[in-house]
């Protein structure tokens, strides 16, 4: 078996542009502990409840008074500092022996210190009119002195102190100590704990590592701040959840008041909108903040429309802060900060994975200011959480009324949705809007999983004129707080490595042309329809399990082609195991009633049951009882197929008919249709390949991604040009299951080989499962 790939140089079909980026959130502590480089966990005494059940003001902080020591410590707020951050440490000592104080756990294992480096201390504090000791040392976990720093404190008014630690040893969790070691009552806000060797070195700075991982992919924009953490929180501004207020992130750190993230943490801020964009410029990549649009949909929040023009307000002044001369009022602010020049904003957004009509109802409104005051920014729209359904419909209708440059779309699914839907975008030829896949990834994070991303990526990029921006997520995640997964870069205090997908992306995003060229394949190697894993049981299942509701089910029938299956009337609790209905291949109706009696969420259908990681299922009154859905399980990793809005409400009785066809899956309430959705079979095909021109290189970069498990001879012609010599960069021999680890960050990497030209084409034996990116010198 071989195969032919012609590329046209001649034919150029669209441009790449911006098309490869990446998206940071603060989701799975990726500033606070991650990329933010502060050591210091809660440095100003502000976790709270709201932030997590839990937390308070001395969260990661533990409090020492040895025997012998008399004196007391708490947080009080009577007189802070700042008023934005109003707690503060108080050390009371009547009689403080070896002294009294707290110690700071850091994140994860503890505070990551290595021998020779420098750590640069600071902290306010003030005292009550006598003259202090106050005692900052560094230690290990079980209280080994390293190296301390004594301050003589004798203003009753707030100072700032500052020392600078080299720490004599190498220590994964160790800590840092604050301790009152003469009589009398010390305040003490702010404590933070910085290596000095951050990223290019800057103050309130990164991460190197993590920076040092970003930076070398090379993307060409930088999406920001999330997210669902956008949008989840209240309307008012003061608030310690409201909704991200990028105004609030900006001056000097103890100014940026705490905040509760809605990934079930506290988020300091310190990484705040001066910094990302400072950020973007040191590693090339174009901004794009997202902002809220007025619209909480995670708790049905919406500002008033007469309301509006302060939000609007904010999105007009961040493009000034961002884009402005010096001598507008947001220019000034950012050259007080320290970037007298601009930034060069091209690129906002607008919500995101909105559900409802009060979004785009908004939405509507920061159009039509930014579009009049700001042409040349390109604005995203956003189209749901979901590839398919009512908010992805309600979406790009917006998005196609209003002009939108980009909508942002986003799912996360199994590997074999990305093989079935590799020509997802194929028709989307002749919109006015293009494409921001925002949010991308398949479940897991095996070199199988990278491989299909692979794939995705060829049609992605084959579809230039239709896709206009791509970012796989999340970016980042501190391996002791995983709130998702899968990630493309994972952390502790001290390691990183990247997944198999942070090479993929690396590879694309390293050899990315300007220009799109017209590839024609031959071959008589044939389509291979993957075997589904799907079953043929019927449940009836609690929507959320262990959350209270309880759903009474009468009049249940599934009705076939052989029969009537009829099954007895049941009351499903939270609770329980799935109860059992019946078989039944395809092309079969499920119809029962049904009645929530308690509870807030709702029940689900679980079909096409082969085990428990081999499902369909439709549930009605999922995700905070706001939608019906239609999702698949395949090898216990997710597909969301179909989001439509549906509320429950209790005590009322639901027709449900659910229609299962070969290729079709359609849901009837009451009589109305909910769902409609079309299910592909998983079909690989027998390579899957683009090419490109770099208009500065002039190189040929030919993309070429094999699913297949088998080898072939591959020959690549280039037409009407000569080559000079190839290069290939290849991921290819590993086991599916295989992925990368701390112990071996790099087990799963690419490799780079010349490839013979004869007689002007390349004849290259195409390894099963592989990656192949090609980079010819042209004449």
């Amino acid at each position: 078996m071989e195969m032919r790939i012609v590329v046209d140089i001649n034919n150029k079909t669209a441009d790449l542009g911006d098309l490869y980026g990446v998206f940071f959130e603060d989701i799975n502590h990726a500033a606070d502990g991650g990329l933010y480089a502060e050591l210091v966990r809660n440095r100003s005494f502000e976790f709270n409840t709201i932030d997590k059940d839990g937390y308070h003001a001395l969260t990661a902080w533990n409090v020492q008074i040895p025997d012998g020591a008399i004196g007391s410590i708490s947080v009080q707020d009577s007189h802070p500092y700042c008023l934005e951050n109003p707690h503060y440490l108080v050390i009371d000592a009547t009689e403080p022996a070896v002294g009294i104080g707290v110690v700071n756990e850091g994140f994860g294992e503890g505070i990551y210190i290595e021998a020779g480096k420098r750590y640069i201390f600071s902290c306010y504090a003030a005292c009550d009119g006598r003259p202090l000791r106050f005692e900052v040392s560094l230690r290990s976990a079980d209280g080994t002195m390293y190296e301390k720093k004594v301050f003589l404190i004798s203003n009753s008014e707030w100072e700032c102190f500052r020392a600078e630690f080299v720490s004599p040893v190498t220590n994964t969790s160790a800590r840092l100590g604050l301790r009152l070691v003469s009589a009398g009552r010390i305040y003490i806000d702010m404590v933070s704990l910085f290596p000095e060797d951050t990223f290019l070195n800057r103050q309130n700075g990164l991460r190197k590592d993590i920076a040092e991982m970003i930076a070398d992919l090379h993307p060409k924009f930088m999406r920001f701040p999330g997210g669902c953490l956008v949008h989840d929180g209240s309307l008012n501004e003061n608030d310690r959840d409201s909704m991200y207020r990028w105004k609030k992130t900006l001056g000097p750190i103890e100014k940026r008041p705490a905040r509760r993230n809605n990934w079930g943490y506290n988020q300091t801020l310190g990484l705040g909108y001066f910094e990302f964009f400072q950020f973007c410029e040191d590693i090339g990549a174009k901004p794009l903040p997202v902002l809220p649009g007025g619209w909480d949909p995670h708790h049905k929040r919406a500002v008033p429309v007469s309301m509006i023009k302060e939000w609007i307000d904010d999105a007009l002044d961040l493009i000034e802060f961002a884009n402005g001369d010096i001598d507008t009022e947001w220019g000034k602010k950012r050259a007080d900060l320290g970037h007298p020049e601009p930034f060069f904003l091209e690129y906002i957004g607008i919500g995101n994975e909105e559900v409802g009509e009060e979004f785009f109802e908004r939405y509507t409104y920061f159009h039509e200011a930014i579009r009049k005051k700001y042409p040349e920014i390109k604005i995203i729209n956003t189209a749901g959480p979901c590839a398919g359904g009512i908010a992805y419909e309600m979406g790009w209708e917006s998005a196609e009324k209003h002009g939108s440059d980009l909508i942002d779309e986003h799912y996360y699914q199994a590997p074999e949705w990305f093989i079935a839907n590799h020509h997802h975008y194929d028709n989307y030829n002749g919109r006015t809007t293009k494409v921001f896949l925002g949010e991308y990834a398949s479940k897991d994070d095996t070199w199988y999983n990278a491989l299909v991303e692979a794939s995705y990526m060829i049609g992605l990029e084959k579809n230039a004129e239709s896709v206009g921006l791509v970012c796989y997520a999340p970016l980042l995640c501190h391996t002791d707080y995983i709130n998702w997964k899968p990630d493309m870069i994972l952390y502790d205090n001290n390691r990183v490595f990247g997944t198999p997908s942070y090479y993929v992306q690396k590879l694309f995003m390293h050899n990315q042309g300007e220009q799109e060229l017209t590839v024609s394949i031959n071959t008589d190697i044939e389509n291979e329809v993957i075997e589904s894993k799907l079953g043929k049981k019927i449940y009836l299942a609690p929507g959320i399990r262990g959350r209270d509701c309880v759903m009474e089910c009468s009049d249940i029938r599934i009705l076939t082609k052989e029969g009537e299956i009829t099954c007895p009337n049941a009351v499903i609790r939270a609770e329980d195991e799935p109860l059992f209905l019946g078989e039944a291949d395809e092309d079969y109706t499920v119809r029962f009633v049904m009645k929530r009696t308690s509870g807030i969420f709702g029940i689900s259908l679980r079909f096409a049951c082969a085990d428990k990681n081999n499902f369909r299922k439709i549930e009605l009154g999922g995700w905070e009882n706001q939608t019906c859905s239609f999702e698949e399980e395949i090898g216990g990793r997710g597909s969301f197929l179909y989001d439509a809005g549906f509320e429950i409400q209790t005590g009322k009785h639901y027709q449900v008919e659910v229609n299962v066809k070969q290729g079709r899956i359609t849901v009837y309430v009451d009589g109305n249709t909910v769902i409609d959705s079309e299910c592909l079979s998983v079909t690989i095909e027998p390579i899957y390949c683009c090419a490109s021109f770099d208009n500065s290189t002039r190189d040929i970069i030919v993309k070429a991604v094999n699913l297949k498990n088998e080898a072939y001879m591959t020959e690549i012609e280039l037409k009407d040009t000569g080559i000079e010599k190839a290069e290939v960069y290849h991921m290819d021999g590993y086991a599916l299951d295989e992925r990368n680890s701390f112990e071996e960050p790099r087990r799963v990497i690419p490799k780079t080989d010349s490839v013979p030209v004869i007689d002007g084409k390349i004849r290259y034996m195409m390894p099963a499962r592989s990656i192949n990116i090609f980079r010819v010198k042209s004449m």
